[in-house]
This record gives C-alpha cells, structure tokens and sequence, in this order.
C-alpha cells in the first residue's frame, strides 16, 4: 500500500451556496447525486484556494436537513470571544453526538475549547434547525489530554463525542454506528461544507473502504473540504443509513485526494446511554 500525507482539515467556514429541493430518501439521494462523481478538485477539497473550481462540492446534493434521517445530522457551532466557526456533528444516541476532536482544540490559541463554548445545532437549514442543544462535557480518547497545549495528531484518535444537556435523540432520532462494512453497499458522507455551511449535503464519490494495512484508518476518496470535519461517513441499505465512522482528514497526492476516517470500532464502546 502506497503511504499518503496527512493534511489535517481547517474547520472554520465562511462560504455559503444556494439551496434547491430534492428528495429526501437516501436512496433517491444516492442515485441522484451519482452523476457528479468524476469532478473532484483537489485543491478546492483541502480548502485551500475557493476560487479555483470546487465542481465535486458545489454538485454535493442538498439534502432536506428537517426530515428524517437526515436531522440527526448537524452543525457543531463554536462561538466565544475566541474562535468562531464549525464542524459536522452526529446523533448516535439520546445525548451524544460524534464529531472529530481536532474540532475541539483550538490551534492559534493552542488550548482546547470549553464545552460552554460549544452548541449542537440538528438538522440546521439556512438558519433554521430542528432542534439545539449545549454541550455540558465531551469524551476524548485517553491519548488526549485537555490540559495540554498540543493535539496528538494521532490517526485513529481523531474522535469525540459531545455530551448534551438535552436527550435531543430521543424526540428526533439518531443513526445507529455499526462497526462491520459490507463492501458490496454503497457509501456517502454528509456534511456542511464551507462552501455550503447553510446547508447539509451529500457526498457519493466515496466508494467503498480500499484495504489498508492500519487497521485504525478509514481510506475513502469523498468530495470533502473545511467544514465536514467530523461528518459522519455512511453505509446505504435502502433507506437505512448506517455510520462506520467519521471524516478525519484528507491529504493531496498529485492530483489525487484521498479521505481518511476514523472507523466506528475504536468508539464504538463509548456508546453507553449517559
């Protein structure tokens, strides 16, 4: 197996696209957004250089952030005098949310940032969401260590849930985590991406997980950018959406971009109710 660069994702999005009415089935969502697999750019994917094309992210099809599934889906919004910005976050139970921790560590300032500083917003549309919670307290693998001034970049590390004040679960549903794939079944991640931080839309170019000897990675090729860090990385059976994990980083190798996820076995465990 070829080695790949890691290039973290920066999670602070400004950008904002227009929003049309699709179907809201998964299925009908896979097979509709299926004809823009071919027109990933690069550059636009490590969030680099917007101007430059972004055609993989701006033919993502939006989804209907308020139906079901997909508002178990949502935006992890941080505001303080101190960052601004978001990721993408998930249901997976009553009170917990999955997102990726380099969200959580504050590079220029060096520090990690506080729960109180940290909102889940569900099934958030154009200003608009389902439902909002505040994060009382997050779970962090034990390699991390919030009094520190460092984030271990290590690839299989880079999860977090958010415990929230509010069951928002129970009321409007969360996505089951399952840890075994089926390679033969089709794959998309979900996300809010910088160029479309009001919106929530599907990525389908991901294929299938290729082999890899690190058996803590996930090795996709999804049309992601700044903003869907933590986006939860999906296996379609119909109508049934699963997670197997979440969108880490992605790295550049030529004109080659490649998605690394963490998979749902390493956090599985934690998914005890709380």
């Amino acid at each position: 197996m070829r080695a790949f660069p890691f290039a973290i994702l920066v999670f602070i999005c400004t950008t904002i696209a227009a929003v049309a009415d699709d179907a809201s089935r998964p299925s009908e969502q896979l097979h509709k957004a299926q004809l823009h697999t071919d027109q990933l750019d690069g550059i636009c994917a490590l969030g680099q250089k917007l101007e430059h094309g972004c055609a993989a992210i701006r033919a993502r099809d939006i989804l209907d952030a308020f139906s079901v599934p997909w508002r178990a889906i949502g935006r992890v919004n941080f505001a303080s005098r101190q960052i601004l910005g978001h990721c993408t976050g998930t249901l997976v139970a009553e009170h917990l949310v999955l997102t990726a921790a380099h969200c959580l560590f504050n590079g220029p300032r060096k520090s990690w940032i506080p729960p109180t500083s940290i909102r889940f917003v569900a099934g958030y549309q154009r200003g608009e969401a389902t439902a909002v919670a505040s994060v009382t307290r997050y779970i962090l693998p034990d390699i991390h260590d919030t009094k520190s001034r460092e984030f271990k970049r290590h690839p299989g590390s880079d999860w977090a849930l958010l415990v929230l004040d509010k069951p928002l679960g129970k009321s409007i549903g969360y996505l089951d985590v399952q840890s075994d794939i089926d390679p033969t079944a089709n794959f998309a991640m979900a996300g809010y991406a910088g160029l479309r931080k009001n919106v929530l839309s599907l990525a389908v170019d991901c294929g299938a997980p290729e082999p890899s000897r690190l058996k803590e990675l996930i090795i996709q090729r999804c049309s992601a950018m700044n903003g869907d860090s933590g986006a939860p990385l999906l296996m379609i059976d119909g109508d049934k959406l699963k997670v197997i994990g979440i969108l880490s980083q992605l790295s550049s190798v030529g004109d080659d971009v490649v998605s690394f996820g963490v998979p749902a076995s390493l956090f599985s465990r934690f998914l005890e109710p709380i």
